[in-house]
């Protein structure tokens, strides 16, 4: 028994700075954030050294301000959100699933194809986004380029809400491609080699083979790539902000650069807590009931 108890607190011992860490860079923050989306603080009454904080609590009033009103500018937001996280997962995981069946083939050349792959992955986002925008300029990109010697006019591709929104998912889907294929590879090469062969014996095509060996084995690293995805993507900020900076006209804006517009351009820190309440909210929702749905699925996602 005491041997159980000094082992018990020493396990504790050796969490504490983990924890300390956690409690400083996370939990406090959070807690913090969340307070001040219940304040009306801004920078003419957050206080500073010369004048004394100003600030009222105003209880739900700014999520009624943004709940309430279907037809504010956060619900056009949260559409643009939903189209960009679902587009981009989709793709994701689908080109993803489709090189990594390629890769798990014996290729020659495998590992230079591999290492290859992950370029738009080791790159820098930021590096990608700025040579992705540089590709959509509409008077200089090289796309335009490209399109001109086919005999097409140019096109004005951050321009235009749908164009823009084109342009910011073909980058992003660039950038997040190699982790759903790195992830997905990975679960493949877990499949045991011999329920093929036996399958082989048995007289079963590739696509049985896919659809009765393949897809039922990897849906555990599948569920679970998928859902790192749309946490991933939902809270893509660098490829929206610096391609587009949610243009034109806020069309491309997505809830975290809304977010961020309204604390670092409008001022606005309660209203911008509030958003990211709702976007802590909303993946907490999502994980929860897409975990409760795997686990009656039979399956369950680990994270």
């Amino acid at each position: 028994m005491n041997k159980k108890l000094s082992q018990s607190w020493l396990a504790y011992l050796f969490l504490t700075p983990a924890l300390l860490a956690m409690a400083v860079l996370v939990f406090y923050p959070l807690i913090l954030g969340t307070s001040y989306s219940f304040t009306d603080m801004n920078q003419y009454n957050m206080g500073n050294q010369f004048v004394a904080p100003s600030w009222k609590w105003v209880g739900l009033a700014n999520y009624r301000k943004l709940l309430g009103n279907l037809n504010s500018e956060f619900w056009d937001v949260a559409l643009n959100t939903l189209i960009w996280t679902f587009t981009n997962v989709f793709f994701h995981f689908v080109i993803g699933l489709f090189l990594a069946l390629l890769l798990n083939r014996k290729l020659k050349g495998r590992a230079i194809y591999r290492m290859l792959m992950l370029i738009p992955w080791a790159v820098p986002s930021f590096v990608s986004a700025f040579s992705w925008k540089w590709m959509f300029n509409a008077e200089y990109g090289i796309i335009n380029l490209m399109l001109g010697k086919l005999g097409i006019e140019p096109i004005a591709w951050l321009s235009n809400k749908w164009t823009a929104m084109f342009a910011v998912i073909i980058t992003n889907i660039w950038l997040g491609v190699p982790f759903m294929m790195v992830t997905l590879l990975g679960g493949l090469q877990s499949i045991p080699r011999e329920l093929y062969e036996a399958a082989e014996v048995d007289g079963a095509s590739k696509w049985q083979q896919f659809l009765n060996i393949t897809l039922p084995l990897l849906k555990p690293v599948a569920f679970t790539a998928t859902l790192l995805g749309v946490i991933w993507t939902f809270n893509m900020f660098n490829v929206i902000y610096l391609i587009t900076g949610g243009g034109p006209y806020k069309q491309t804006e997505i809830l975290v650069t809304y977010a961020y517009r309204e604390a670092f351009m409008n001022w606005n820190f309660g209203i911008s807590a509030t958003y990211g309440v709702i976007i802590l909210s909303f993946l907490l929702a999502f994980s929860f009931f897409y975990n409760r749905l795997l686990k009656n699925a039979g399956e369950k996602v680990y994270y």
